[in-house]
Formats: C-alpha cells, sequence, structure tokens
C-alpha cells in the first residue's frame, strides 16, 4: 500500500528538480553575452528531452538495476538491462528502497537528476561548441559518467557496497559535472572574446531564484519520505545557503570594495552545491560552517581560475565542482548516525574511516570526470568538429547556428 502523503511529497519535489533545468538555462543565459543567450539556453532545455528518452530507454535501467551484493550488475560499475524501457514496471509496482512510493515516482524523481548533471557543465565552453558536438558529448557523458557513478553511489554498486554516502549528489552530480567543465575549457580553449559581460543580471536573478527554490525538492527529496530527516535535509540546505552568500558577500565587499550582485547570486548557488551531500546526514549547527566553507572555499577557487586564466565562462568547476569536493569531504567530517540512522558517524563523531572512504571516493570521481571528459572530447572532435569557428564564434552562436536572436532591438 503506497503512503500517499510520501507519494504526494515526492511528485511535489519531482516537479521541483525538474524546474531547476529551465532555471538553469535562466542563470547561465543571463550570465552570457547578447549574442549567446539562445546558444546556452537550448543545450539546457534539449537535456530536457534527450536525456529523459535516454532514461527512459536504458538509463534507468543501468543505473538501479541489479547490485553488486547480488552479482547481477557489471562489476558494482553499472547495472544490467531488465528494466531497460521499464521493463516489468507497473503503477503498482512499489519502490523496493523503502515500500512507501511507487517506482513510477522514483524513476521520474532520479530522471531530473540525469537531466540536470550534464547541462550543469555547459557553462563552462558557453559560446564555443557545435550544437552536433555538444549532442554526441550529452549522450556518451550519460552513458559513461553519469550512470556508472550514479548506480556505484545510489544503485547497490561498488561505492554503496563499500560504504561510501552522498546524500544528494556532490559526488554523483557536481563533483563529476565541474571535473569535466574543467576537462572541457582545457579542451575547447579560450574564447575569442574573453571580455563578455552578462546580458541580464535580473536574468541571472530569476534563475538563482528557481534554483534554490527546486533545491528544497533536490535534497529533501531525496529522503524519498516525509520524516524528521526531510525536515532537517529542508532546513540544513537554506541555512548552508544563506552563510555561503554572506561569506562570498563579504569577501568581495572587502576585496573588491563593492557588494557585486552576480557575487551574491553565486555564492548561494556554491552553498547549495556543497550541503548537497550532506544534508540528510549533518546536524543543523554543522550547516553554518559548511555554508561558510563554501563560500570561502568556492570564492577562492574562482579566484585561482581567474589567476591562471581558465576559461571556465561561468565558473562551473569553482562553484559546482569544487563546491562537491567540499561538501562530501565534510560529510565525512560531520555526519552523523544520530541525525540519520541510515547515515554514518563522521570524523567529528570518531570514525575516520568514513571520512577517508568520502574523501577517496571524490577525488576517484572528480579525476575520472576530468581524464574521460577530455578523452571523450578528443574522440568526437574526430568525428565532428567540437569548436565553433572563429567566425561563428564572434557572430554569436544564436545566430550562426540556430538562426534565432534573443531580443529583437528593432522592437520597442
Amino acid at each position: 500500500m503506497f503512503n500517499s502523503g510520501s507519494t504526494g511529497f515526492m511528485l511535489v519535489c519531482t516537479s521541483l528538480v525538474m524546474l531547476m533545468t529551465p532555471a538553469l538555462a535562466f542563470f547561465y543565459g543571463g550570465l552570457a553575452s547578447k549574442r549567446n543567450i539562445l546558444g546556452i539556453m537550448v543545450q539546457s532545455f534539449v537535456s530536457m528531452g534527450w536525456s529523459t528518452l535516454l532514461w527512459f530507454l536504458v538509463g534507468y535501467s543501468l543505473c538501479f538495476s541489479g547490485s553488486l551484493a547480488t552479482g547481477s550488475d557489471f562489476l558494482g560499475i553499472i547495472g544490467n538491462f531488465d528494466k531497460a524501457m521499464l521493463m516489468g514496471v507497473t503503477p503498482e509496482s512499489m519502490f523496493a528502497g523503502n515500500n512507501e512510493i511507487p517506482e513510477f515516482v522514483f524513476i521520474a524523481f532520479q530522471m531530473m537528476f540525469a537531466i540536470i548533471t550534464p547541462a550543469l557543465i555547459t557553462g563552462a565552453f558557453v559560446n564555443r561548441v557545435t550544437f552536433k558536438g555538444y549532442m554526441i558529448f550529452l549522450t556518451v557523458w550519460q552513458f559513461l559518467v553519469y550512470y556508472p557513478f550514479c548506480h556505484m553511489v545510489w544503485g547497490g554498486g561498488l561505492l554503496a557496497d563499500w560504504g561510501v554516502l552522498d546524500f544528494a549528489g556532490g559526488i554523483v552530480v557536481h563533483a563529476t559535472a565541474g571535473f569535466a567543465a574543467l576537462a572541457s575549457v582545457f579542451f575547447v580553449g579560450e574564447r575569442v572574446d574573453k571580455d563578455s559581460t552578462p546580458n541580464s543580471i535580473p536574468l541571472v536573478a530569476i534563475g538563482t531564484g528557481l534554483l534554490w527554490f527546486g533545491w528544497y525538492g533536490f535534497n529533501a527529496g531525496s529522503e524519498l519520505r516525509v520524516d524528521g530527516v526531510t525536515a532537517n535535509a529542508f532546513l540544513n540546505t537554506d541555512v548552508a545557503a544563506s552563510f555561503a552568500l554572506v561569506t562570498w558577500l563579504v569577501i568581495e565587499w572587502i576585496r573588491k570594495r563593492q557588494p557585486k550582485f552576480v557575487g551574491i547570486l553565486t555564492g548561494s548557488i556554491a552553498g547549495l552545491a556543497t550541503i548537497t551531500p550532506c544534508a540528510g546526514f549533518v546536524p543543523l549547527w554543522a550547516a553554518p560552517i559548511i555554508g561558510i566553507c563554501a563560500g570561502a572555499g568556492c570564492y577562492l577557487a574562482v579566484e585561482l581560475k581567474n589567476k591562471k586564466k581558465w576559461d571556465d565562462a561561468l565558473d562551473v568547476w569553482g562553484v559546482h565542482g569544487i563546491g562537491g569536493v567540499i561538501g562530501t569531504i565534510l560529510l565525512g567530517v560531520f555526519a552523523s548516525k544520530h541525525v540519520n540512522p541510515g547515515g554514518a558517524d563522521g570524523l567529528w563523531f570518531g570514525d575516520s574511516t568514513f571520512f577517508f572512504k568520502e574523501v577517496i571516493s571524490v577525488a576517484v570521481a572528480a579525476a575520472y570526470a576530468f581524464i574521460f571528459t577530455y578523452f571523450m572530447l578528443w574522440v568526437i572532435n574526430k568525428i565532428t568538429p567540437v569548436r565553433v569557428s572563429e567566425k561563428q564564434e564572434l557572430a554569436g552562436l544564436d545566430s550562426a547556428i540556430h538562426g534565432e536572436i534573443a531580443y529583437d532591438e528593432g522592437v520597442l
């Protein structure tokens, strides 16, 4: 018998996480130059359709069919094809993970994570990548990065069997996407015009607000039911984001002598990304510490990127990659079984083994995502050009590739 409260809650959370991908499009679209608004937004929106198709066909099965414990997956790295095209799953099928919600709801909820994760990467190579190259990238990256780590951490695979925890995606989503973004920057190279400014900071603010709103579903929904852990994850999310926002504001105000609105917005996203792996496993008093570490750590990462002149245009590595790494490490410090009996005790509570498991797992995930992404782009480039021509880049991808423009300047 389904739990109607948990089922209804999870349907709302699934809708919230779905909203995050259009929100990301607004966030990136506002930060992009005026000639590349649609070019970056379409990469998020096309993921909503294409990633859903892949998830329906084989993605869900490869992530959540089979396990290392039963020997029914592939070496604990990826699942099997037992539920390809959702074979055997009916509206009456119960999700075995908690026996409270329909499996259909779990499928839809996890699908939203698969949609947004590769879309996060696009901010790094804004206005430099061909649409054909991106579509191949989107497909292959899902199969060989996202699906394996989703299965290994959340689907009963190798890392789950080892005792690694990741409440809502510090390893699976943010670390993999962030370090894939850095690899793509190194492969694709710098923009011709690096001095382009955001075309619409209000659009960035709208995107940030919707992302923050959706993140409650992202984090609190990852408990997959309504209980005390759900409430703890919800409040931890807001507290950490707020402390990160203020931390970024203070640091930037002191260093730049001005309180930057884009900095405030970026700081909040850094806090949200960093609390993601921790949200349902750490006590509330740890959330401010995590938020401060997020604001300071991600700010310093962005400054390092600027100093090294890595052209990560929208700071995907500094915010999501470093945020995911910091959050996973701090999960290893502050996790508490008192907060979540299904979790673990971290370094602060006397378990150094769990801490080192978290550090090793996030390091491996980041390294794999970086190395594989660079190699994958090299292979794709042999099939079709990954980078647009200089002429297309200077004209802007909106008109050069998509034949559209965001604003008709001839209309008042």
